[in-house]
């Protein structure tokens, strides 16, 4: 199919120009819509105006511009066809073989503060998408262009083609503008169900407030690869990503070297770099099985690997490694003297001499991940015929907020201790166990059914590493229902607990840790992650 009139009309006007240009020297006609026009015409091209071509000016403000059987019509007729083409010929309708259009920029309107109802609604694009599913639909005879990505390629088959373009290339063009058009009308259909009730009916210059959950709620996704199998070989898995991911979330990763991510790398590099990302100081996070088997704070990121690898050395074989700042060569040494197997290692930036060090592992996959504290608006969780939707849990405890409950104070070092302890705590399964002690996890007990036996797991864990857990620390994710949880630490060594605290039983807990001598404070919030 040759490409004989293009039909332009763009709000992104990226490399169009370009493209219009290259079109026009295949001998290709022109046609286009305000602002579009005036930039190809000031350009030296020549163009046809919407309003000339079919005899009927723009009007409504814009609203009405291409909504027009002359433009319709010569793009949705079969040329396979012989009555399409007669009625075609017996209204003067000439044919329009490519169609050039992006959308008004909702997107970007309703991200501005204070937008009103009236302004989005105004960036609402009517002929666009009108165009973009009529060239779509009839894909054997018209190529539709949504994405400025495409423009040069299209150029080079074109000519390499005596300015024609394949059915597969056509094909491929217009599930892209499907897709466009079904992400345009979800964002639209997301913000609106999403509005307070009575929105319509509030002044123009009003802002509208956005509800949390919106009543229907529409998601989109691009495939990044297939992956070798899921969780287990005899299951099929895929990696889909964001159109545009949060800063900073495990989907922004760059890839420097290693084999293909799998279904489990990806979901325990998330956990580790979710957990690694929340702490200002040079921090590294070990996780296994998408759980933190040792976190450690200090001055330097060596240091910090150095007391998060004694934690549990055990799991930490065949783990996942992420650390906070720019990884150096002392650091890749220090895995390489004690043989360390890693099976993916993260952070934002290496040194050329790590990456140098690095590249020798062929099999060890190296991500890079710009940092940053954004998290995403909404989580997500797949359920047997639905999906559970929840705000992220952003809540990390402040020393100024913290309720002292016991008879003993905690000392200033055990305050900065417990407040580490109870960030990591937020990032390991419930049940959730967490000792700590000079900024370092000493014993982890995960995903236990009772909080006792995750006590006494994460006492048994230290055991095995050799740690002292006299003088500990410890974080609970939820509250102890019963003193047997408080007798099990103490008689572990620890001196100082953090809960949230709200059991019925709290007395009786808090007369538990008087008993010992603990020092315990409530943060007034659980951190449940399952």
């Amino acid at each position: 199919m040759s490409i004989k009139q293009a039909l332009i009309s763009v709000s992104d006007k990226t490399g169009v120009l370009e493209f219009a240009q290259g079109l026009a020297a295949q001998g290709v006609k022109l046609l286009s819509t305000g602002g579009t026009a005036k930039m190809l015409r000031d350009a030296g091209l020549t163009v046809t105006e919407i309003g000339d071509y079919t005899g009927f000016p723009e009007m409504l403000d814009g609203r009405v511009k291409t909504l027009h059987p002359k433009v319709h019509g010569g793009i949705l007729a079969r040329r396979d066809l012989a009555e399409h083409m007669a009625t075609i010929e017996q209204h003067g309708i000439p044919m329009i073989d490519l169609v050039c259009v992006n959308l008004y920029p909702f997107a970007a309107t309703i991200a501005k503060d204070g937008v009103t109802l009236e302004d989005a609604i105004e960036n609402i694009d009517i002929g666009g998408p009108a165009m973009v599913r009529s060239s779509a639909k009839n894909y054997a005879g018209v190529a539709i262009v949504t994405d400025p990505e495409d423009y040069a390629p299209l150029l080079a088959e074109m000519k390499a083609n005596g300015g024609a373009l394949q059915l597969a290339t056509r094909f491929g063009l217009a599930k892209k503008a499907f897709t466009h058009t079904a992400r345009y009308d979800s964002m639209i259909a997301n913000w609106l169900t999403g509005l307070d009730e009575g929105a319509e009916a509030k002044p123009a210059e009003a802002a509208p407030v956005p509800a949390i959950f919106p009543a229907k709620l529409q998601l989109a996704f691009d495939r990044t690869e297939v992956l070798r199998y899921g969780e287990n070989s005899h299951q099929s898995a895929a990696f889909y990503r964001e159109p545009n991911p949060v800063a900073g979330s495990i989907a922004a990763y760059t890839q420097l070297q290693g084999k293909e991510l799998s279904y489990n790398n990806i979901a325990d590099s998330d956990a580790a770099w979710e957990c690694v990302k929340s702490f200002d100081a040079p921090a590294c996070v070990i996780v296994k099985h998408a759980n933190p088997c040792g976190v450690a704070i200090d001055g330097t990121l060596l240091g910090a690997y150095e007391k998060s690898f004694k934690t549990d050395s055990t799991s930490a074989f065949g783990g996942i490694i992420a650390f906070n700042g720019e990884v150096g060569i002392d650091v890749v040494n220090a895995m390489n003297e004690r043989k360390h197997f890693v099976e993916v290692l993260i952070a934002p930036s290496f040194t050329a001499e790590a990456k140098a060090a690095l590249a020798g592992k062929t099999n060890l996959r190296v991500l890079v991940v710009p940092i940053s504290r954004q998290l995403n608006a909404l989580e997500y969780k797949r359920v047997g015929g639905g999906l559970l939707v929840q705000t992220p849990d952003n809540f990390t405890a402040q020393a100024s907020g913290l309720k002292i409950v016991t008879k003993v104070q905690p000392t200033a070092q055990q305050i900065e201790d417990l407040l580490f302890a109870e960030r990591v705590a937020k990032f390991v399964k419930s049940n959730a166990i967490v000792f700590c002690g000079n900024g370092m996890t000493l014993g982890v007990g995960a995903g236990q059914m009772s909080r006792v036996d995750s006590t006494k797991i994460a006492s048994i864990k230290a055991q095995h590493a050799g740690l002292d857990l006299n003088g500990s620390v410890v974080a609970s994710d939820a509250f102890f229902p019963f003193r047997d949880g408080v007798d099990v630490l103490a008689a572990a060594g620890a001196k100082a607990v953090i809960q949230p605290g709200g059991s019925m039983r709290d007395e009786e807990v808090i007369a538990a840790a008087d008993e010992h001598g603990l020092a315990m404070v409530f943060t007034g919030a659980r951190h449940f992650r399952h």
